[in-house]
């Protein structure tokens, strides 16, 4: 069964680090992109990064900020974040596709997981 679960949200003050993982069951991490998006309150959910076939991209609002990786034995995912800023709070979400991410948007209600809250505040 392909299950992705998020994780390691909470809240950091502005300037802050965080790791959030993305565990994931009934595959491999480097059987397929791995994409990580997030939603504010009150906005669409957006694109964040995304790791396929080794390689990441980054969007602009979080380059330089960001770092996406994997770990082959513990079979996760992570989104390091550096520098957080407030507007960087969101709930924060991973999926897998092939052969690399998409856009937000072209993903089914039904794909999403619960997410992990990430807060940025003083």
């Amino acid at each position: 069964q392909v299950q992705l679960v998020e994780s390691g949200g909470g809240l950091v003050q502005p300037g802050g680090s965080l790791r959030l993982s993305c565990k994931v069951s009934g595959f491999s991490v480097d059987d397929r992109a791995i994409g990580w998006f997030r939603q504010a309150p009150g906005k669409e959910r957006e694109g964040v990064g995304c790791l396929s076939d080794g390689s990441t991209s980054y969007a602009d609002s979080v380059k330089g900020r960001a770092t996406i990786s994997r770990d082959f034995a513990k079979n996760t995912v992570y989104l390091q974040m550096s520098s957080l800023k407030p507007e960087d709070t969101a709930v924060y979400y991973c999926l897998a596709d092939y052969p690399g991410c998409r856009a937000p948007g072209a993903y089914g209600n039904d794909q999403w997981g619960r997410g992990t809250q990430v807060t940025v505040s003083s």
